[in-house]
This record gives structure tokens, sequence and C-alpha cells, in this order.
């Protein structure tokens, strides 16, 4: 009944949320005499305040029609290549000759509240030098119950069928929380032999062993039963969404823990946006830019979520070696053809330093010229994918790494794949 009420609520705030954004744009008109004064500036961000703080934000888009290569501007087409019910392929298409050749890199962006575009800047900062595609995960809520369910084997699946899709010579590079089925995969392609795992995989700060440095995060998780979780943090979507009564982690639950780990930052943040506004000294739009990014969340599938919750954060099943999929072991030791770099950044607060880097531990066979750590000084989480030292330090890294350790310079497949299995 709590999601009910949160969309009861939503919905009984809409005419509020649109006479105040009229009345805003009165106030804000230059032929309203009051837009020029202290006084009309006030009442104008008092109102943008109130619409941005009870409007529901929607799924942000890419925005990256173009890149520069080799100091001209190349034309980027986004497209969907596979799809499935709950994660569509995006290959970011740049307009060169067929015979150009650059690394084929697969993004496989979090499932943890945020929309891929939240690694917008990771694909910006690697569009000049590969051929990009990135994991775009679809709202839980927005998926009907008659598709079945999705859970942790599910994901390692949906990496495994992208790889075969992509085919030889792709190159993977997980953020954060998605480190943990990437790395499986790769154990479970090796172990089967498959000639499509990818030639190198890139972690970075992912949550591969929590029991090292924990932060906040890694200690609720530790400190609360499974118990706990599915009894206050599952709900099922409410009437008429087309997930109708499935049971899911809400994207605003997600939200308000995001935004209570660093609640006086956002609160100095809405402060001086506000003072910006009354100011009008032009500096708003980065505000709006960022938080019309970090406010838009979706909701995640309650077998996905608990899974994660019990696996990786309370039984530590991966570095333990006691990580199932489909009723089957994973075993980190039978990767030996698939290179290796870690990502950290030094001031991460979510998976803390020496977390990332234990997949260079547990990935006993991989030899040690196709393996790499790089620790990014006086970053935080975000800074680890996105940012100037992101940009300037860690994405060029990445670009070498993957140069250094291709198999073949084979073009990716184009064709679009949907349902089924992708061969």
């Amino acid at each position: 009944m709590f999601y009910q009420l949160y969309e009861l609520n939503h919905a009984a705030m809409a005419p509020f949320r649109a006479a105040a954004d009229v009345m805003r744009m009165a106030y804000a008109n230059p032929l309203n005499p009051w837009s020029q004064t202290p006084f009309g500036r006030t009442i104008a961000a008092s109102l943008e305040m109130f619409e941005r703080t009870t409007r529901r934000y929607g799924k942000p888009e890419f925005g990256l029609p173009e890149t520069v290569i080799d100091s001209k501007k190349v034309k980027v087409r986004e497209e969907i290549v596979w799809s499935r019910p709950f994660c569509n392929l995006l290959h970011f298409s740049r307009n060169l000759p067929a015979d150009h050749r650059d690394p084929r890199i697969l993004i496989v962006a979090p499932m943890s509240g945020h929309y891929a575009t939240l690694l917008r800047g990771t694909v910006e900062a690697l569009l000049p030098s590969a051929d990009v595609y990135i994991t775009d995960w679809i709202d839980a809520r927005m998926v009907p119950m008659t598709d079945g369910t999705f859970d942790f084997d599910d994901y390692v699946d949906y990496v495994i069928e992208m790889l075969h899709f992509l085919g030889p010579d792709t190159h993977v590079v997980a953020v954060c929380q998605p480190s943990v089925p990437v790395l499986a995969a790769a154990a479970v392609m090796e172990e089967a032999n498959d000639p499509l795992s990818p030639a190198s995989m890139t972690l970075m700060g992912g949550p591969i062993d929590t029991r090292i440095n924990p932060t906040a995060v890694n200690k609720l998780a530790k400190d609360k039963p499974l118990e706990w979780f599915a009894d206050n943090v599952i709900m099922n979507v409410p009437w008429p969404q087309p997930g109708f009564m499935r049971p899911v982690y809400p994207g605003f639950l997600q939200l308000s823990g995001f935004m209570s780990m660093n609640l006086d930052r956002h609160l100095v943040a809405h402060k001086e946006f506000f003072m910006h506004l009354v100011k009008n000294d032009g500096e708003p739009e980065k505000h709006r830019d960022f938080y019309d990014e970090y406010l838009a969340v979706m909701d995640l599938t309650a077998e996905f979520y608990l899974q994660t919750v019990d696996q990786v954060f309370i039984k530590h099943a991966l570095p333990k070696g006691e990580l199932v999929h489909r009723g089957k072991l994973v075993d980190p030791k039978a990767i030996r053809n698939v290179a290796l770099l870690t990502v950290e950044g030094e001031n991460d607060d979510i998976s803390g330093v020496g977390q990332t880097h234990a997949a260079q531990t547990i990935c006993t066979n991989i030899p040690d010229n196709m393996r790499m750590h790089y620790l990014q000084p006086d970053v935080g989480h975000y800074g680890v994918f996105n940012g100037s030292r992101f940009r300037k330090e860690i994405a060029p890294r990445i670009v070498n790494f993957v140069r250094e350790h291709a198999r073949s310079s084979k073009p990716a497949v184009k064709r679009v794949i949907k349902g089924g299995k992708s061969g």
C-alpha cells in the first residue's frame, strides 16, 4: 500500500505543480517588470524549487550526437541492436568508413537505481577511441508480469548473450555493481572454453569483496538480516503501471537512501541553486543538469535486489568461492584468456579501496602480463567513471589496455535481435 500511496500523492500534487510552473514562467517572463527585481526573481525561484522537488524525473537522454576523432567532428547515431524484456543494448554508431577499426567495448551499466545515462561521461570519453555499446536496463515497473522474473542468474545470462551477439574480440567494462556478474559471466564462459569470452574485462569501483575496507553501504547490508530487506523495501508495483503487481525495490526508496548518505551536501546544493536563481547569474544550469540525472531513478526486480544483497554483501559468495550460477559453482580460477584491469577511487565511499582489487587475487590464473590495477587519487565513487580526472587519467588507461589485449579487429555485428536466444 505504501507504493500506492506514493503514487496517489504524486498524482494529487500534479495540479499544484502545473500551477507553480505557470506562475514561475509569468514571473520569469522578461516582459513582466517584476522579473527584473529581487522580489520577482525570489518568487520565480521559490516556484521552481517547489516544482522540481515534487516532480517525477523521467529517463534522461544520452544526448551525444557527435564526437571528435582526429580533430574532426563525427556524427553519432544511437540505436538499439539487441533487446530483452529487462534490457536493451545500445550502440553508439559513429559515421566512419567501413574499414575504420577501433576496439569494441561493451559497457555494463549498474542496475542499482539510476539509468544507464548516468554513464554519459563514460561513453563520451570512450567514443573517440572505441566502438561503444552499453546496457540500457529497463525500469522493472514497466515490464509486465507476463515477461517473467529477472534475477542474478538472468543478469549473468544477459551479459553472456550480449557478448555472443557482439562476437569475438569484445572488451567489457563493468561500472560498480555489475563487476560481480560480469566476472561471473567471464568465469562461466572460460570454463566452457567459449571462444566468444571477452578479450578483456575492466572492473571499476565494484564490490568484488566487501569484507575489505567496508563502507557505510556495506555495513548497512551486513547489519540487517535478508528478511529485513524483504519486509521493508520490497513492494508491488501499483496499478495502472505495466508491471502491475511485480515485486520491486522502488526507485523512490533507493533515491531516499542515496540522498540520506550525503544529505547536508544536497541541502547546501539546493540552497545555492536558489540563491543563484535570485541573483540570475547563469549558474543554475549546472544544478539542473546534475539533478535531472541524479533524481531520475528506476525500480529493480525484488529477486535480483535480494539476491545481490545476500550473495554480494552478506555472504560474500564470490571471493569465498561459493557463488553459484544455474546450480553450478562459479570458478574465477577458470579465467585464463581474459585480460583484467581493475580501477578504484582513492576516496570511494561506496566501494572501498581494495574491494575491486580483490578480483586480481581471486582470478589467480590470469597471466601477470594480462593484468593491471590502477588507483585514481583524489576521486570518490562517481569520479571513477565520470569527470575531468576520469577523462584525463582513467579513460586513456582503459583504451590503452583494451588495445594492448585485442585479439583481432573484426567489426561489430549490426543486426537487431529481439527476444529468444541470440546464438
